[in-house]
């Protein structure tokens, strides 16, 4: 039974696929009313079916996860996205473009009027309307500051007060405090008041008076203990501190490590401040992956898949253009041993490989080191340890599969000089790529810029150059 039930799951249709489905009905609609718009028949230009597939969109679209509506809306290309963005409710719009892309909701921003966006911000914490608050107008803002309480106004401007990558961006200031000399019986009653708990809620924050954090009372205690315990008799002192000026990797590193469902906020006088949760931390983990894999492709931005061609090519040109540059001095590489390669035709054939081996192996290496900076594992007594290792790794991979490749052209060409010329270059390109894979990154780091940026780019660049110039200078020093 659970088998089968597992096939009609995986056979279902996607909300997606879904939506995509009741488009085409209500378009194929919509067509055959356009062909009737001159008829003197009225029931004919409105039509009811055409309002009904309408109702059908918007009740599936009720139904659905923020964050599946927003999967959808970046799916479908701008016409489509903003008709189903005009068919979700207002209550629903500021959850939604929390769930988007930051290319995605600029179109649906776009696309809203002023009183909107403030109607969407009505329903958001303060810390998720700092999320927005990049990308909505000023006068927007002024509006939704006029419209909060003066509490929640204070938390907005000092969410908004910390820089995008650090623990204070990724707060939230929805947290439940007790203190610590009441009976549990007294927390249990003022949690049941409560309309709902905050999301993740794995624990209590213990203060003082002057808002000072004591501890926590994690929630499975709560349960299980006698309700006329003191809170102070079961709360726990150990646990993990975050400033809201460190470097939201400093709370993802410690989530991964200690298995956390959230931890506090304090500021350097032991004051909470507010809470991060896991999603949150799960959140930045995901945006920081893809920009890290969209900076390797030299990708300047996220992108919207249905953006306009200038847009994109605005986007993509920059690095596009660096490859151009490298690509002729590599073509320059190989335009000082043209003597070299009439003589010897065979090296045309051999070059690609070389080029290509290299620029694999030295993204091989950026990546790891990469990531390595991301989880903060490396600082500067390591780095020369680390490139140490690097070249050994390269050292070996160069002899092992530089043989390999000077067997097999010793075994096409019948020359024993140019398989020895062939596994010595690949050593050396090898070699050239670990020690760049190393340096590149931590070059970007020491000079503040992200080191992925680019990094794919430059090391294809130079290993292609490089992997060029040392094998045909060794093949014209050697051969010919």
């Amino acid at each position: 039974m659970t088998e089968t039930n597992n096939i009609d799951q995986e056979d279902s249709p996607t909300p997606l696929q879904q939506i995509i489905y009741l488009l085409r009905k209500y378009k194929l609609v919509e067509g055959l009313v356009n062909l009737q718009e001159n008829t003197d028949d009225p029931s004919l230009n409105e039509s009811a079916v055409q309002q009904q597939n309408l109702t059908e969109l918007q009740v599936f679209l009720d139904q659905l996860h923020p964050a599946d509506i927003a999967h959808i809306l970046e799916a479908l290309p701008l016409e489509d996205r903003l008709l189903i963005w005009s068919l979700i409710k207002t209550d629903r719009d500021g959850e939604v473009l929390l769930e988007t892309s930051d290319a995605v909701r600029a179109t649906l921003i776009t696309d809203m009027g002023n009183h909107e966006l403030v109607a969407a911000t009505e329903y958001l914490d303060a810390d998720e309307i700092a999320d927005l608050a990049p990308d909505l107008p000023q006068e927007v803002m002024d509006n939704v500051f006029s419209s909060l309480p003066i509490e929640e106004r204070e938390q907005l401007r000092a969410a908004m007060s910390y820089p995008e990558d650090s623990v204070g961006a990724l707060m939230d200031f929805d947290v439940i405090t007790i203190r610590e000399d009441v009976r549990l019986e007294v927390v249990l009653r003022y949690l049941r008041r409560l309309e709902e708990l905050p999301d993740h809620t794995d624990q209590l924050f213990i203060v003082d008076r002057d808002e000072q954090l004591k501890g926590v009372l994690l929630i499975n205690r709560l349960l299980v203990s006698d309700p006329d315990t003191l809170v102070a008799e079961v709360m726990t002192k150990e646990m993990i501190k975050l400033r809201p000026n460190a470097i939201a990797q400093q709370a993802a590193n410690a989530f991964e490590r200690y298995d956390l469902v959230s931890a506090s906020v304090v500021d350097d006088n032991n004051k909470l401040l507010g809470r991060v949760t896991v999603n949150a931390v799960i959140d930045y983990i995901r945006e920081t992956a893809e920009n890290e894999a969209l900076n390797l492709a030299g990708l300047s931005e996220e992108e919207d898949l249905f953006a306009p061609v200038l847009k994109s090519v605005k986007n993509r040109w920059g690095w596009l253009a660096i490859n151009l540059v490298t690509a002729f001095i590599a073509s320059r590489v190989i335009g000082l041993f043209e003597d070299s390669i009439e003589k010897l035709v065979a090296l045309a054939a051999l070059m690609p490989i070389i080029a290509g081996i290299g620029g694999n192996s030295g993204n091989q290496t950026i990546t790891m080191i990469v990531r390595a900076l991301a989880l903060d594992q490396i600082d500067t007594s390591s780095a020369w340890k680390l490139i140490t290792k690097e070249v050994g790794v390269s050292i070996v991979n160069g002899l092992l599969w530089g043989t390999v490749v000077g067997l097999f052209t010793f075994a096409i060409y019948q020359n024993a000089e140019l398989g020895l010329v062939m596994t010595l270059a690949m050593t050396l390109n090898l070699l050239l790529a670990a020690l760049l894979g190393v340096i590149i990154p931590l070059t970007l780091r020491k000079f503040g810029r992200d080191p992925a940026l680019g990094s794919s780019v430059m090391i294809t660049a130079v290993t292609d150059s490089g992997g060029f110039f040392i094998f045909l200078g060794l093949a014209t020093f050697f051969l010919l």
